[in-house]
């Protein structure tokens, strides 16, 4: 990984050195924009719209309009604001982890440590670890500045950034204000439909479905061209018009809750019938041995019967 930041950690008059890297990355198929007539590659242009000229990067500024006047911002402007020039993680508090809200959370980045600070590095998250709580911080990235929440993942600090309070829309919808009856069946069927689907969040248990399929067709599309039948590579869309057409709240949570045990009970079945086909190579064996030693006499008892059967018959021919 490469760092893209270096700070340094301070809580109380203990500082801690750290480079910052990023957390996550996409695994989406890299795409592009292309001529769809010869496949040509679609080009972006940066153009004045004052001289008509086209823009190179590196000679474009920032500006704000206030719809009178257009200040402008050069790279200096924003290099000499004392926050950009901050590079210190300032810890402000420690608060129990619980009260750090998800919807908050934005971009996470791992926090390395250097060698001669390791010890300090290990006491913060050895404090953290042990008082269960949150450190949060504050500090400028990118011409920005940042609240964040400190916390610990494995033997690695993580930071995660947090919204402003400002940038958390309240929700408003006037279809709530109203307060649907709900009997306690409805209530009594979707508990049990959540025990139902009740589990351990295990995040490797899922994959993103329309990145594989999306991979899935760039390859077929390479080795098959424009003659790829998409319906035999993915078969053909089918509309689910069971649910479509369940309108009863209850038979919705009934139906929901016997699919459900439906499914549970067909893996549980699997289970035992792979033991089952890993054990009869053995039974076969012996079983084909008895069958064996019992078949010779049968064959005898067959013959006479067939015989006794076959003398009146020749008898009869012989007197006719």
């Amino acid at each position: 990984m490469r760092s893209i930041w270096k700070g340094a950690i301070s809580f109380g008059l203990v500082s801690v050195p750290v480079k910052v890297y990023s957390a996550t990355e996409s695994h989406d198929v890299s795409l592009h924009q292309v001529h769809g007539k010869d496949g040509g590659r679609i080009r972006y242009q940066r153009r004045c719209e004052v001289c008509g000229e086209v823009v190179d990067y590196k000679d474009i500024d920032k500006a704000y309009d206030n719809g009178e006047q257009t200040v402008v911002l050069t790279d200096k402007d924003l290099a000499s604001l004392p926050a950009e020039r901050n590079h210190e993680i300032e810890v402000v508090e420690f608060v129990p982890a619980d009260q750090v809200d998800l919807l908050r959370l934005d971009r996470a980045y791992y926090l390395e440590p250097e060698a001669k600070t390791l010890k300090q590095y290990t006491l913060l998250r050895r404090a953290l670890e042990d008082s269960d709580r949150t450190a949060i911080v504050r500090f400028a990235l990118r011409q920005k500045t940042r609240l964040a929440a400190l916390r610990v993942k494995g033997d690695v600090l993580l930071l995660q950034t947090l919204l402003w309070d400002d940038e958390v829309r309240d929700p408003s919808f006037d279809v709530l204000k109203e307060s649907p009856q709900i009997s306690q069946k409805e209530r009594d069927m979707a508990a049990q439909l959540v025990d139902s689907l009740a589990g351990d969040f295990d995040s490797s248990q899922f994959t993103d479905e329309y990145q594989e399929q999306l991979r899935t067709l760039v390859e077929a599309k390479l080795e098959q061209g424009d003659t790829l039948d998409t319906s035999t590579t993915f078969g053909e869309s089918d509309e689910d018009t069971d649910d479509a057409e369940v309108v009863d709240l209850m038979e919705a949570l009934k139906r929901s809750v016997d699919r459900k045990k439906a499914a549970r009970s067909g893996d549980a079945a699997e289970t035992p019938a792979k033991k089952t086909a890993a054990t009869k190579a053995p039974v076969k064996k012996t079983a084909a041995k008895k069958t064996a030693a019992k078949k010779a006499p049968a064959k005898k008892a067959a013959t006479k019967k067939t015989a006794a059967k076959k003398t009146p018959a020749k008898k009869a021919e012989k007197a006719s």
